[in-house]
């Protein structure tokens, strides 16, 4: 491979490290000469700030590699928090259990049934010994449907049972991680269901969930409860605090969830069957529909996923600002889609990755720390940030080369295009005597 190959293949990795040093040598240092932008403390509260947007966008790549998009993601999150505030500090029936406890236990009991269903049909599959055919694989009525029907019942009853029995009281930290992404999730499933079923763009469903899950969280808070204040061992329940802490005083909780949703969707993009769809789909959806890829289900999935970790990002926004606001996601959306964008994800689908994500958050964020630590004008911050994704989306998608290019390709051209412009504004008694004298000049 040559190094120009390389440099390129490896360019965004270049850019993070070219904004570590910016960073690092433009940071301002404490009395004691340390450098606040090196420092552990600065570092870790940079992963903490970008892990929720970083959950948000890892949903938001599935998305985007299909060739989609998911205007939704921030109101869902707000409405999450609502949601998980309300389970952790307000006993009884309220609107959030109500909402709560049956999308757990369907949503519980779907996703048991479809396992037990996968893997099955998994087994089956194993057992054709005919390497070099493929075979439909035809389940019985037993393991195609009773069986994981009654694990389905059975998961989904003992998780509605659980979680009814926490109602009168107040929801712990594992039923509110169950219950709090369930419900995003069903949300989720709403895009989706448009989507797919009533073949609208994703523009639009996605929009007009963003202004939906907007008002479905401030009619669920109520009129007098713009703000759900959550305070650990007063109000709520002091295992909570659990998501703020640091995991062997290294790692903040939150970026424990988003490196593991990296890890975990990234190994199903780059290793699964599902992977190769959504790449397939994202690069032309009708030959992979004519390939026998069954695009709806995977448009569907891909939805739900964003869903999903919405409401997981809504249970650590409540964890780390002690509080559920409705609007608490405004314009999380378009952080995701930039930091999606930064990563080298194409906007046309079929293109792109996790890595690039995770490496675009962390541009994202450690961008938005250099410009805090400057004490620079918020609105200059805006301004730059718009910048630099407009430059790097041109160096991305390789057309910063090609606008050069046909600037340098018309620059010689400019002498005889006005050479060109000025024969043509002369006076027509001119061209006739200079057409005369060119051609006395040839009969001589």
């Amino acid at each position: 491979m040559s190094p120009l190959r390389l440099l390129s293949r490896t360019k965004l990795y270049w850019g993070l490290a070219i904004i570590c040093l910016i960073g690092a040598l433009a940071s301002p240092h404490t009395s004691a000469g340390r450098n606040i932008f090196l420092s552990t403390n600065n570092l870790t509260d940079v992963l903490r700030q970008v892990s929720i947007t970083g959950l948000v966008a890892t949903g938001m790549t599935v998305v985007i590699l299909l060739g989609g998009i998911d205007l939704s993601v921030g109101s869902v999150m707000g409405f999450s928090t609502i949601v998980c505030a309300m389970l952790l500090t307000q006993p009884g029936w309220t609107p959030a259990a109500i909402m709560g406890v049956p999308a757990a236990a369907i949503v519980t009991g779907l996703a048991i049934g479809f396992l037990a269903r996968f893997v099955f049909h998994g087994l089956e599959r194993g057992r054709d010994v005919d390497a070099g055919r493929r075979r439909e694989v035809v389940l019985g009525p037993w393991r195609g449907a009773r069986i994981p029907v009654a694990l389905g019942l059975a998961a989904g009853g003992v998780v509605a049972a659980v979680t009814a029995s926490q109602v009168p009281t107040k929801f712990g930290v594992l039923a509110v991680l169950l219950v709090t992404p369930c419900v995003a999730l069903a949300l989720g499933s709403i895009n989706g269901a448009l989507i797919v079923a009533g073949r609208l763009q994703p523009f639009i469903a996605t929009l007009a969930m963003m202004v939906s899950a907007l008002g479905i969280g401030r009619l669920t808070a109520g009129q007098d409860n713009a703000v759900i204040a959550v305070y650990t061992g007063t109000n709520a329940t002091e295992a909570f605090e659990v998501l703020r802490s640091m995991v062997w005083g290294v790692l903040p909780m939150p970026s424990v969830f988003f490196l593991a949703a990296i890890v975990v969707f990234g190994a199903v993009l780059r290793f699964t069957t599902f992977g190769r769809y959504v790449y397939a789909i994202g690069g032309n959806p009708e030959a992979a529909k004519l390939s026998g890829v069954k695009v709806a289900q995977v448009q569907m999935a891909a939805y739900l996923i964003s869903g999903l970790l919405a409401g997981v990002a809504g249970v650590l926004f409540v964890a780390q600002y002690r509080q559920g606001k409705p609007d608490a996601g405004s314009g999380l959306e378009l952080d995701a889609i930039a930091a999606v964008v930064i990563g080298g994800t194409s906007l046309m689908g079929g293109r792109g990755g996790l890595a690039g994500t995770f490496v675009g958050v962390l541009i994202f964020g450690l961008l938005s720390d250099i410009l805090q630590l400057q004490n620079i004008d918020s609105n200059v911050q805006l301004l730059m940030k718009g910048l630099i994704i407009v430059g790097t989306v041109l160096v991305q998608e390789q057309n910063l080369g090609q606008l050069m290019a046909r600037w340098r390709i018309q620059a010689p051209t400019l002498a005889p295009m006005r050479a060109g412009s000025a024969a043509a504004n002369r006076p027509p008694e001119a061209v006739m005597a200079s057409t005369e004298r060119e051609d006395i000049h040839e009969a001589s």
